[in-house]
């Protein structure tokens, strides 16, 4: 699959997103939209939101192509995903992918490493940043030093503001004490909202 990756500015090492998520999205009538997305956005629609499963594995080879480029750059010990915000979901596409991509590379991936705190709204509803810092605020936890030494990617579907990641890397950096912390989303929307 074709992508356009986007470099993501942070409190990371590095960090890249495969591609846009939508190219375009119009208004057309009440509750109506003219949406394009690109080809890797389209299929993190269809999975995340249409919940068709079979978009793992595409998902996921498209994510495992783009690191082996970063390969020798990153050296990347264990992948992290990053905890859902809406916990009610049996499926999680997050993890799923991650857990693919992984298998794909054979590295590990650790669902337990980074632990959720407090229960967050979707921030995608929330515009203003001041209030999305607050929320985010001791939202995530890692036990001290687990991840000493290593270098880890910390994985998202989607990167918006990036308040997120930075709330992530910030505890895996400084008290799970990662060597390097490096980030990939599979999508980044055209706007900071």
């Amino acid at each position: 699959m074709e992508i356009n990756p986007q470099k993501l500015i942070g409190n990371w090492d590095g960090g890249w997103a495969l591609d846009l998520h939508t190219l375009y999205s119009n208004i057309i009538g009440p509750d109506e939209f003219d949406t394009k997305r690109t080809p890797i956005g389209e299929e993190l629609y269809l999975l995340k939101y249409r919940d068709e499963r079979n978009h793992v594995v595409t998902i996921a080879e498209t994510a495992a192509e783009f690191l082996k480029t970063k390969r020798n750059e990153w050296n990347i010990d264990i992948i992290i995903p990053v905890p859902p915000s809406n916990t009610t979901r049996i499926y999680q596409p997050v993890y799923e992918i991650a857990k693919s991509i992984g298998m794909i590379l054979g590295i590990p991936v650790d669902f337990t490493a980074l632990k959720k705190e407090k229960s967050t709204l979707q921030l995608k509803n929330i515009e203003d940043p001041i209030e999305r810092k607050e929320l985010l605020k001791d939202a995530f936890d890692v036990e001290f030093n687990v991840l000493s030494g290593k270098n880890v990617l910390i994985f998202d579907d989607l990167y918006r503001s990036g308040e997120t990641l930075n709330a992530v890397c910030k505890v895996i950096r400084n008290k799970g004490k990662a060597n390097k912390v490096y980030v990939l989303t599979i999508t980044k929307t055209r706007s900071k909202r």
